[in-house]
């Protein structure tokens, strides 16, 4: 409201003072703008006068010299003319046809050289105009004509002109002004002062005869008129005359009017204020407490109060927005809930976490002394898993495994038909709780949890006295249920699919064994090892599982190569030894387009890599190859010494380890060897039993 007050007073006045300053600001551009194209016209014919007066000038030494009265001995008329001269030109001299130059005014000096073209207008009659760069950037201009312009031998004469009269001095210039003349390649014939302009601001003139022009300089705007000087009467390219003034001085009068009216705008918002805040005090203060509250409101502060003593409407609505307050910090608190415990059973996969999350979290949204989950064994129907707990954060949660008899399972099946109202009793349900948590609970709220059209489990909601429980607790509680159904059905489906990737894994490895009697059972021996050795060097659950995957499939590419060569007796020949290192290759190729098993693909063709680079398929060496490959690299040839062969017998254990001891740093990663012995040292017991007998055949899925 007080801005509105401030405003309306404010803004006319505002926009009047800045529609006002814009105007004559215009004004003042455009008059300073016309002005300087004006005075810049008047300067550039100036300057084309001064030109045909000297042109006159020497018009007359060239009569003088045809006379041949010219003499440089003091009196007679050449003294005159000399004196007449001197005020016009620097120097002054003529040149012969056969170069040599005699002055007849001023300081002698190397005569100006001409071009062919230039020498080509003498005859035509007209003046050169020529120009030449001198020291500190400074120009010389010279006017060139013949003495006789129908008798080129008869000499020329050259005179350089005098700036001082040429431009006039400062005094014909307008107060503030500076005055630049440029010749046609946009080259500074004069300034009156340090040249502003540049070339580019230059180009901008165009070819047009007149103009205006605006540009900075040093952080300065300037204003400009610029005007063609006509040089036809002369064998020269136009000049063209730029009349600049700063736009600060151009401004100038309004710079009192830009330090009063801020002090006017002052004056009126005192006068404003004074009348206006007595009258808007009384509406301005409630409407601030309710604005600071709608703040804390919107920041989740649903405890602080709006308090207002008006004794008007504003506190009747300082009491409604303070129960609507209450109500939302009630509705949101319950639906953050909701969405945090949904956000934590619906993220994670695995049946414990889910049920554990329900059991700490069920009583922010439901008032209950304790939760209980039940979860039917799906091949067991009469066997649950019971998870427990009791909202004292001191109590941990007891899980029991129980038998539910019969006709409690008919009785609980018949949940199903109404799964929008909860079963109630007054007494204990002994079958679903366990008997240390029953004391101190009366009544029992059941909730069915469905799976795959069917039971899955139960959700007790235990707590003291009667069962009468608020609508939207019931709705909230239901909720989360349904949420949980799906979460359990989510992990159990993932566990089921993780089995049978598992079992295929294994199912696979034991089908590429199972090509040759003597590789039966090697992958999952070599693997149990690799995993030994993985845990103590400390890989994570995810680099454990693909060194466990890439094991199980490390000679997939044997199956592309003859059974002859796999169980050849004998040493192999050159060329199937050639054969036989094919099969890295080939189980890379197999497994490249499973995207899943990206990560695998290196311990299926790099296991027979060596760490000193001699190995193969591709001569790595060192950290080029796969730490995981590295680490089955120990433990497939650990398998394939102490295990028969169809070309010789198995190694003793103590052999094996002593081979691949020594060649730490040359076939292996010398960390791997070190943790390999610790296992043997460890295990030594379990690897003689392991090798003691016929081939094992365990298995491998993780528990």
């Amino acid at each position: 409201m007080f801005t509105l007050f401030v405003l309306c007073s404010l803004a006319p006045i505002t926009v009047l003072a800045v529609l006002s300053f814009t105007h004559v600001t215009g004004q003042l551009n455009e008059q300073s703008q016309s002005r300087l194209r004006q005075a810049s016209k008047a300067l550039g014919m100036a300057v084309v006068e001064r030109l045909m007066f000297l042109e006159a000038n020497l018009t007359t030494v060239a009569a003088t010299l045809e006379l041949g009265s010219w003499s440089e001995e003091k009196g007679g008329g050449s003294v005159a003319v000399t004196r007449d001269l001197g005020g016009r030109f620097k120097r002054l001299g003529i040149m012969s046809s056969s170069g040599e130059y005699r002055v007849l005014l001023g300081e002698p000096r190397e005569p100006i050289g001409l071009t062919a073209d230039q020498r080509a207008e003498i005859p035509s009659g007209r003046s050169l105009l020529l120009r030449e760069r001198i020291t500190n950037g400074a120009v010389a201009l010279f006017m060139v004509r013949a003495v006789n312009p129908e008798n080129v031998e008869s000499g020329l004469l050259l005179g350089e002109l005098d700036p001082g009269y040429l431009w006039g001095g400062d005094s014909s210039l307008p107060p503030l002004t500076e005055l630049c003349i440029l010749d046609h390649k946009n080259l500074v014939l004069f300034c009156s002062g340090e040249p502003t302009i540049s070339t580019e601001v230059a180009l901008r003139a165009g070819q047009s005869a007149s103009g205006r022009l605006e540009w900075n300089w040093e952080d300065q705007e300037y204003l400009a008129g610029h005007w063609t000087i006509p040089l036809f009467a002369f064998s020269s390219d136009e000049w063209k005359v730029f009349l600049s003034e700063s736009k600060a001085d151009v401004l100038a009068p309004m710079a009192n009017f830009r330090r009063t009216f801020p002090l006017v705008l002052l004056m009126s918002i005192w006068v404003v204020l004074l009348l206006s805040v007595r009258q808007i005090r009384r509406s301005l203060v409630p409407l601030e407490k309710l604005r600071e509250g709608t703040r804390r409101l919107a920041k989740r502060d649903f405890s602080s109060h709006v308090v207002v003593e008006s004794g008007d409407e504003f506190e009747e609505l300082a009491a409604s927005f303070n129960t609507m307050a209450g109500q939302l910090g009630k509705q949101f608190h319950a639906l953050s809930t909701m969405a945090e415990i949904d956000r934590a059973i619906l993220s994670v996969l695995d049946t414990r976490q889910i049920v554990n999350t329900v059991l700490t979290r069920m009583p922010d949204i439901y008032p209950c002394r304790l939760v209980s989950v039940a979860l039917f064994d799906p091949k067991k129907k009469t066997q649950a898993e019971v998870h427990t707990r009791k909202t004292n954060p001191d109590d941990d949660a007891v899980v029991e495994t129980i038998e539910v008899e019969t006709d409690q399972l008919e009785k609980l099946q018949g949940l199903r038909a109404h799964p929008d109202k909860p079963w109630t009793e007054q007494s204990e349900p002994p079958y679903l709780l366990p008997r240390s948590l029953r004391r101190g609970v009366e009544s029992w709220l059941v909730f069915p949890i469905p799976f795959h059209g069917g039971l899955g489990g139960i959700m007790v909601l235990g707590d003291v006295g009667g069962t009468n429980h608020q609508e939207e607790d019931l709705q909230r509680a239901r909720q989360l249920v349904d949420q949980v159904a799906v979460a359990l059905a989510n992990a159990t489906l993932i566990e089921q699919l993780d089995e049978l990737n598992w079992g295929t894994l294994v199912a696979l490895a034991r089908t590429i064994d199972a090509k040759s009697p003597w590789t039966l059972g090697h992958s999952e021996r070599a693997a149990e090892m690799a995993l030994k050795i993985g845990r103590i060097l400390g890989l994570s659950r995810t680099e454990l599982d693909n060194l466990h995957r890439g094991a199980l499939l490390h000679d997939i590419g044997k199956i592309g190569i003859p059974p002859t060569i796999l169980d050849k007796p004998g040493k192999l020949t050159p060329e199937e030894t050639a054969v036989m290192r094919e099969h890295t290759l080939i189980g890379e190729r197999i497994l490249q387009p499973i995207a899943a098993y990206a990560e695998v693909i290196p311990v299926v063709s790099q296991h027979h890599e060596w760490f000193d680079g001699s190995g193969y398929p591709r001569n790595l060496r060192g950290g080029e190859i796969s730490f995981i490959a590295r680490i089955y690299a120990v433990a497939d040839v650990f398998d394939a010494l102490v295990a028969d062969r169809p070309y010789r017998g198995g190694l003793a254990i103590d052999t094996v380890i002593e081979y691949i001891e020594e060649r730490a740093g040359k076939q292996f990663d010398p960390s791997v060897v070190e943790a390999f012995l610790e296992i043997a040292r460890r295990d030594r017991t379990h690897l003689e039993k392991q090798y003691a007998g016929p081939t094992p055949l365990g298995s491998l899925l993780p528990s």
